[in-house]
């Protein structure tokens, strides 16, 4: 049997930015006019490959209603959720310095995720992706 293969516990990349606004189908169409992100539904999925690694990636950008609950009670006007190689190690680690971890994590067809509070008062969104990426083609969606 594979063992699976255990992560540093650390962030690996970007997994996502999700701005919040009261008029979120407005914002988003001034992103894809002025700045040209191809936005649909409210999100654009950004997809990238690592050289020399078969799996590829993808880095979700969204507006999403500004009364959005995904946020815990962080009013701030953006949250960037962060891949890392192994959550369940991470948020021991955070837990064990004293950082602000939300104690909830949720676990689904699309990965875990986990989320803490940095100093500054910015809430920050952890996933690690899961080994298999789900369905052929299977989209992302916003968070509500």
């Amino acid at each position: 049997m594979a063992q699976k293969k255990v992560g540093r516990g650390r962030a690996v990349g970007i997994g996502g930015v999700f701005l919040r606004a009261k008029e979120p189908k407005k914002l988003a169409a001034w992103y894809k006019a002025h700045l040209g992100l191809p936005v649909s539904d409210g999100l654009v999925i950004f997809e990238w490959q690592t050289p020399g690694r078969p799996r590829r990636g993808q880095t979700v950008w969204s507006v999403v209603d500004d009364a959005s609950s995904g946020w815990g009670r962080n009013r701030r006007p953006a949250m960037v959720n962060y891949r890392v190689d192994d959550l369940e190690r991470l948020l021991t680690k955070l837990r064990r310095s004293g950082q602000a971890v939300d104690p909830r994590v949720e676990m689904g067809e699309y990965g875990k995720f986990g989320w803490v509070t940095d100093p500054a008062g910015n809430r920050i969104e952890l996933w690690e992706p899961p080994r298999r990426r789900p369905g052929p083609a299977a989209p992302l969606v916003p968070m509500e």
